[in-house]
């Protein structure tokens, strides 16, 4: 495996452990964490439209015509993250709650790649990547305990 990818999905990751908390600070300020999300989503925005200027990105819309709709709601599994783990970091912690949302997130990953989902090839369940699944799943409740 390519070892820079692997550091950029860790340095990613280590991201994900900070959106938690800033989220739920943005949550006091705006009542909600509706209010924290889109204020999270609107600085996003902001930096994704710097990014595409600088790099001079061009969009093909004919070749985005020909995509099914549910290649769009991408930005709504994000808004959706977002605000939960806005709203249930102050009450479960923030270690909780991320492995509880990686562990939802193997779920849904194991699934699309045994069924090879949305054009990506397939990857079938095997006893080990259930017994990984289980360990995540084991993880969960070890953090929760202690």
């Amino acid at each position: 495996m390519n070892l820079a990818v692997i550091l950029g999905v860790l340095l990613a990751g280590m991201a994900t452990g900070l959106q938690a908390p800033t989220n739920a600070m943005l949550t006091r300020v705006s009542s909600s964490p509706v209010g924290a999300a889109l204020i999270s989503f609107a600085v996003g925005t902001v930096l994704l439209v710097g990014a595409a200027l600088a790099l001079g990105l061009r969009f093909n819309l004919a070749m985005a015509r020909g995509l099914p709709w549910y290649a769009y709601v991408g930005g709504a599994y994000g808004a959706i993250f977002v605000s939960v783990a806005a709203f249930a970091a102050p009450r479960l912690g923030i270690g909780v709650t991320l492995v509880v949302l990686v562990a939802g997130q193997l779920v849904a990953a194991m699934l699309i790649d045994h069924f090879g989902g949305f054009g990506l090839a397939r990857h079938p369940l095997t006893l080990e990547r259930a017994g990984g699944l289980v360990l995540v799943i084991a993880g969960v409740l070890l953090v929760r305990r202690g």
